[in-house]
Order: structure tokens, then C-alpha cells, then sequence
């Protein structure tokens, strides 16, 4: 018979590597999209635009809590987390307008 407390000990040390990679993931999914938002903030600038868009901020929110319910994940926090993003994206594009 197996040590449970053994077994439990393997099956969190899975967990942990998989939390690891996803992370990681993470990190590196965030690390391209803000590549990409600084070239729009750029072209913003370049063409006198406003640093934010409201209307296409309230449809991306939409979604995202939308994705979130299909991938079982709670909308609010996609929402927060999104909005946390949002607000990170338009501090970039209104220093590229100064």
C-alpha cells in the first residue's frame, strides 16, 4: 500500500511545476501583448489619437468575461484583471503623447 501522505506530497509537486509553467506562460503572453500595445500607443501618438478607447475598452471587457464564463472562470475577476491591464496600457500610451 502507498504512503498517502508520500502520494500527496508527488501529486503537489505536480501541481507546483504545472502552476510553474503556467505562470511562465503567463508572463510571456503579457510580455508580447504589451510589445504590441506600445506600437499602438506609438501610432497613437504619431497620429494625434486619444492615448484611451472607451468603446473599445467596454467590448474587449465584454469578451473577456465572456471567454472567462466559457473557460469556467470567474467573469469578475476576468473583468479586474483586465481592467488592471487596461489602466497599465493607457498609462503606456499617454506617456508616448507627451
Amino acid at each position: 500500500m502507498t504512503d498517502p501522505v508520500a502520494r500527496a506530497s508527488a501529486l503537489l509537486k505536480e501541481h507546483r511545476a504545472s502552476i510553474d509553467r503556467l505562470d511562465a506562460i503567463l508572463v510571456y503572453t503579457l510580455a508580447e501583448r504589451f510589445k504590441h500595445t506600445q506600437s499602438v500607443g506609438r501610432l497613437k501618438a504619431e497620429h494625434d489619437l486619444p492615448p484611451s478607447d472607451p468603446a473599445r475598452e467596454a467590448q474587449q471587457i465584454e469578451r473577456l468575461e465572456r471567454l472567462a464564463r466559457e473557460a469556467d472562470l470567474d467573469p469578475e475577476f476576468a473583468r479586474k484583471f483586465l481592467n488592471f491591464v487596461i489602466a497599465e496600457v493607457i498609462r503606456h500610451h499617454e506617456s508616448y503623447q507627451s
